[in-house]
């Protein structure tokens, strides 16, 4: 008989990891990609991607075993016991998300302000980023419903525009633009896809809907493995397309909305339009569909003693203060610190994150029947990823830096005080 708690077959686990990665990431990056990485774009999202795959591994074989909605926090628990890492690590995780919907916020003012030609004033996009958070929290303490029925389309709409940018405008593509000439050098194109790494943020979302999904053990590694290759080549060929029709210049003079002008060549300004809408489709419901998952989050940390116990109480099954929190910090992050220091600071969070599963893969490595190479690798990978981004980003943008370090500080601190005194670690949780 079928297990009647398993109803997500794997199109829709698939859908869960395409729908979590093509949030607003590759709308808010891409400008950013061009103007460190030039004629590479394409290479900086590969490796950004290779990293991502790797890592999609760990989670893969981790999710096999520990099927628990807790996903990135039980991993982390199963491996590391209850201890300061791990504390640390599950806090540093709920702030990670914060900083991604202050990415998605900050893109979203972008795009608005394409509506607004001529405005210049602070203020407005100030405003328009304020109401990019507002207005999904609100939708969340109303009804969640809302959220989860409404993802799939507006994941498809946005799989759909993307693939309409490439079949159009692939033939309008000057591969002279793309040449090795127009490269910068090896260790910049890598920094720039370290950079972007935060795009590749969501495929670790299937691993909250393990328990949900049919036929797991076969339906997990599929799945992880076809959304992160799915996704990793539309960024390359959005990227290609991107670069090789627009000319530069109008690409950085246009950093912030750049996906919106790749439309024009085939398009004309009817397809700017529409991605420009688009793009605050994406944005909105990727900011909707994350308070969502960070309040609940939040949520499972409280009941499990791992943060203040305000956040761990529901009413009509929503958990008022984690919305409630989520919204009001966000708010702060995105309308204190840019664009391209949020994107720094959330892929440098999720790089320091994946590191630390892809190590709690290899130490539970015979329990989970991985590979010892592959999990090796990863963890090297993901460590050599976050060192490469920390050391190339802070002769540019110390503040990047110090505010990321500042979040380790704070989720280190935390445990250290709520953690250690408050609630004590004399006990050890098994999944």
């Amino acid at each position: 008989m079928a297990d009647k708690t398993r109803t997500v077959g794997l199109f829709g686990a698939v859908s869960i990891g395409v729908g979590g990665m093509v949030g607003g990431g590759i709308f808010a990056v891409l400008g950013e990609a061009v103007s460190l990485a030039h004629g590479a774009t394409a290479v900086a999202f590969l490796f950004a991607g290779i990293v991502a795959l790797l890592t999609s591994y760990s989670y893969a074989k981790l999710s096999v075993r520990y099927q628990n909605s807790g996903g990135t926090v039980v991993f982390i628990d199963s491996a590391f016991s209850h201890n300061l890492l791990s504390g640390s690590v599950n806090l540093m995780l709920w702030l990670s998300y914060l900083v991604t919907i202050s990415l998605y916020a900050s893109a979203f003012a972008s795009y608005a302000l394409t509506f607004f030609p001529g405005a210049t004033a602070p203020w407005l996009k100030n405003a328009l980023i304020s109401l990019a958070i507002v207005l999904p929290s609100l939708i969340n303490l109303i009804s969640a419903a809302v959220v989860s029925k409404s993802e799939f389309f507006i994941v498809l709409i946005k799989v759909t525009l993307l693939v309409v940018i490439i079949v159009s405008g692939i033939s309008y593509v000057d591969a002279g633009r793309l040449s090795p000439a127009q490269w910068e050098d090896p260790l910049a194109v890598i920094a720039a896809g370290m950079i972007i790494f935060v795009a590749y943020e969501g495929f670790e979302l299937i691993a909250n809907s393990a328990e949900e999904i049919e036929n797991p053990v076969s339906n997990l590694p599929k799945a992880f493995y076809g959304a992160t290759v799915f996704v990793v080549l539309l960024y390359v060929l959005i990227s290609i397309v991107t670069v090789g029709t627009v000319p530069e210049s109008e690409l950085l003079q246009a950093k912030d909305y750049a996906l919106a002008v790749a439309a024009k060549p085939a398009l004309g300004q009817a397809g700017f339009t529409l991605v420009a809408v688009a793009a605050l489709l994406s944005t909105f419901s990727a900011i909707n569909a994350t308070v969502y998952g960070n309040a609940r989050l939040g949520y499972f940390l409280a009941k499990e003693g791992e943060i203040i116990g305000s956040l761990g109480k529901q009413e009509r099954n929503i958990p008022i203060d984690g919305v409630v929190v989520t919204a009001a910090c966000s708010l702060v992050i995105a309308n204190s610190i840019n664009l391209t220091e949020i994107a720094i600071i959330g892929s440098a969070g999720f790089l320091l994150i994946f590191a630390i599963v892809n190590i709690s893969a290899y130490k539970l490595r015979v329990s989970i029947s991985a590979s010892r190479a592959i999990t090796l690798t990863a963890s090297l990978a993901s460590i050599g990823a976050l060192i490469t981004l920390l050391v190339y980003t802070y002769s540019s943008n110390p503040k990047a830096v110090s505010v990321f370090a500042s979040f380790i500080a704070i989720s280190v601190l935390f445990e250290l005080i709520y953690g250690v005194y408050v609630r004590g670690h004399l006990f050890q949780r098994s999944y």
